[in-house]
């Protein structure tokens, strides 16, 4: 595909005993050999003396397995019914990156190796979520199951490799699921000619112009909508995670904008199947510190006095835009959406 980014080529990869005992985590050390990086393989399956400084954590790649906890599926409402990881971690640059409240520790990229193992845990939840699976509005979707919750996979999928797994996986599973992750990055070339059935819908990030100055190191929105046209081509159910939804100058002008862009990269594609999901930029104290450390000099606004706080179920905080601003902004936003892309389904707000 013309104009697509070039992969990202960690400089520090790590590589645990255990990992590399499976065949996917071999060929990961191999993929990550062949683009001139070290290798390093460890002497036992603890991750030691991982780099502190941010700018060396984030050219780290470390080549891992999931322990049985981590592969234990956990709800993910209001996106999908299960989430299962295949790493954590992303490489790109976000100033408003919400895996910094998310994820402990230095912000390393680690695969899981043992992927065999976590595809093997998904059969028994089938039909058992509370998001799709129990949703009259969205039954068609099967039982669906999240990928990305903890990293960028088409980030790293030149590296990993799991991607394609897990969509011919899908794609030969004769049931009613569906394979879903989000991603900034457009080097879907490899996926096109996979036999996906219908079953994974690639979601791409996107934002309104003037957003793209808060997300080092991704591919500009011209290229992820490439990416979004060649995907909805080879038959892929798609989708919008518009996200995070920031009160830029001009904000309406901006998303109606993006919309039309939209409309525009699709335009001509027979039978796309288009969802959106709207999220509103929000923080909590950890991730604003963390934030702070990583891009000092950021101008992302994270402001507690102009933003309302809310305490979550769990008992934790996290500041977001006060009510009045979110319901302008949703329906601004929504009817906007609607207007360019009349066939779209809005799947949530938050």
């Amino acid at each position: 595909m013309p104009g697509v980014r070039q992969p990202w080529i960690p400089k520090f990869v790590l590589a645990t005993p255990a990992a590399l005992a499976w065949p996917e985590g071999a060929a990961m050390a191999e993929r990550a050999a062949a683009l001139g990086t070290e290798v390093v393989r460890l002497k036992s399956d603890r991750l030691s003396g991982l780099p502190d400084q941010y700018r060396d954590a984030k050219r780290t790649f470390a080549i891992v397995t999931a322990s049985p906890s981590r592969r234990r599926l956990q709800p993910i409402p209001p996106s999908a019914d299960w989430r299962f990881d295949l790493a954590e971690g992303c490489p790109a640059h976000c100033s408003y990156c919400y895996l910094a409240g998310s994820l402990a520790g230095p912000p390393i990229v680690r695969a899981y190796a043992n992927l065999p193992e976590i595809l093997a845990e998904l059969p028994a939840a089938v039909g058992h979520g509370r998001v799709t699976s129990a949703s009259s509005a969205r039954a068609s979707e099967g039982t669906t199951f999240e990928c990305s919750c903890y990293t960028d996979p088409l980030a790293i999928e030149h590296l990993t490799g799991h991607l394609a797994t897990s969509i011919a996986h899908f794609g030969a599973w004769d049931a009613d699921v569906q394979l879903r992750f989000t991603t900034k990055f457009d080097a879907v070339g490899p996926l096109l000619g996979l036999r996906h059935q219908g079953r994974t819908r690639m979601r791409f990030s996107v934002n309104a112009a003037g957003a793209e100055r808060h997300e080092g190191g991704a591919p500009r929105m011209a290229q992820r909508l490439a990416a979004l046209r060649a995907v909805a081509q080879a038959g892929y159910k798609v989708g919008l995670t518009v996200a995070p939804i920031l009160r830029l100058p001009g904000w309406q002008d901006a998303y109606d904008r993006l919309f039309a862009d939209v409309a525009a990269a699709l335009d001509g594609v027979d039978g796309v199947d288009l969802t959106a999901e709207l999220i509103t930029h929000r923080f909590t104290p950890k991730s604003r510190e963390v934030l702070a450390k990583w891009y000092p000099g950021s101008a992302l606004e994270m402001d507690e006095a102009v933003r309302s706080r809310k305490t979550t179920k769990f008992g934790s905080v996290k500041y977001v835009f006060p009510k009045e601003e979110m319901t302008a902004m949703r329906a601004a936003i929504e009817g906007s959406l609607t207007r360019h892309l009349a066939g779209v389904r809005v799947l949530y707000w938050t």
